[in-house]
């Protein structure tokens, strides 16, 4: 038995896998639980109520942690606490665990997915064999380069989400000067193209070109729910404020991915992952994304020939820290 996780600023998604029978295409947990991040003070809190309720003599163990992964030790962006191996190890009884980044975690998974797990934006051209990419809009922003060689595929761990956000137009660079007047600093795209992200352009766009009209999502809303009454308020057409802030939520998004396509030559695909996309399928779908992702000039004709999918499965991390745990690769 090996026990898997994905650590993220929500939630934390922990489960127990069957080694002899983990296999990429044949990913089915035999127990698994999820836990609201902030209310645990560390993950040997989680673990300790998980394998109170799952008791299982333990084998090996991966978790895949949203944040930079060095010497055996994690900081989670989001949270207030952050994960030493040794301690994990520890509190499982185990000589030792692994930990990567959550977006590792998710690339090792990718091909322990049917095809129903995940939908295609674009179907891309030519010769579509080499690298891939990832990237996640969530809580935070993660990324990761996908290498193909030798035998598979190897992911290449990444903080790329906090990169400096690179404005395209005029509406773009107000959007900075506003994020960096909220924040009081340096604007990154994770501080646009997260949960969080959604707020800021949110409020931007209500405090400019919306100015006077009052949005369906105000300061009433909890800020943990904003982003999701947002979205909710602007698939159902319900508000125009919180429409055009999706709009252009995606149409960032679609560039972001385009320029990561572009750094890593992902002629292998692009995926995009992450709690947000699923959730608004619908919008990606209706040409904001691809029109900003295919969007680069005299390079245009490598993101057009892209494969991009949007992974619909939210257990794609843990599939792959439990091969990450078997020692083999999706």
């Amino acid at each position: 038995m090996i026990i898997a996780g994905d650590i993220g600023g929500t939630k934390t998604n922990v489960a127990l896998f069957e080694g002899g029978g983990a296999a990429a295409g044949d990913m089915s947990p035999v127990a698994q639980m999820s836990f609201p991040s902030a209310e645990y003070d560390s993950l040997e809190a989680i673990l300790r109520e998980f394998t109170v309720e799952n008791p299982a003599r333990l084998e090996a163990a991966c978790f895949g942690v949203a944040g930079p992964v060095d010497s055996g030790r994690a900081s989670i962006t989001s949270l207030t606490w952050d994960v030493d191996g040794r301690s994990v190890a520890a509190a499982l009884r185990l000589d030792r665990v692994n930990l990567i980044n959550d977006l590792e975690a998710t690339a090792y998974g990718l091909d322990a997915l049917a095809p129903a797990q995940l939908y295609t934006l674009n179907e891309g051209h030519g010769r579509q064999e080499g690298h891939r990419a990832l990237v996640a809009a969530g809580t935070g922003l993660g990324m990761a380069g996908i290498f193909r060689g030798g035998r598979g595929y190897h992911p290449i761990p990444s903080e790329g989400g906090h990169i400096d956000f690179a404005p395209r137009n005029e509406r773009e660079d107000a959007l900075l000067r506003h994020v960096r007047a909220l924040i009081g600093g340096r604007v990154s795209y994770e501080r646009v193209l997260s949960g969080p992200g959604l707020v800021s352009i949110h409020s931007f766009l209500a405090e400019t070109e919306f100015k006077g009209v009052r949005p369906s999502v105000d300061e009433s809303v909890e800020e943990a729910s904003k982003a999701a009454a947002i979205s909710a308020a602007a698939l159902g057409r319900e508000c125009p404020v919180s429409s055009a802030a999706l709009d252009m939520f995606v149409e960032i998004y679609g560039a972001f991915a385009g320029d990561i396509a572009l750094v890593f030559k992902s002629a292998g695909g692009l995926y995009v992952g992450g709690g947000i996309a699923p959730k608004i399928l619908e919008k990606l779908r209706d040409g904001t994304f691809m029109r900003a992702f295919t969007d680069k000039g005299r390079m245009s004709f490598i993101t057009e020939s892209t494969p991009v999918r949007v992974v619909l499965d939210d257990k794609t991390a843990l599939y792959g820290a439990a091969l990450c745990a078997l020692g083999r690769r999706a």
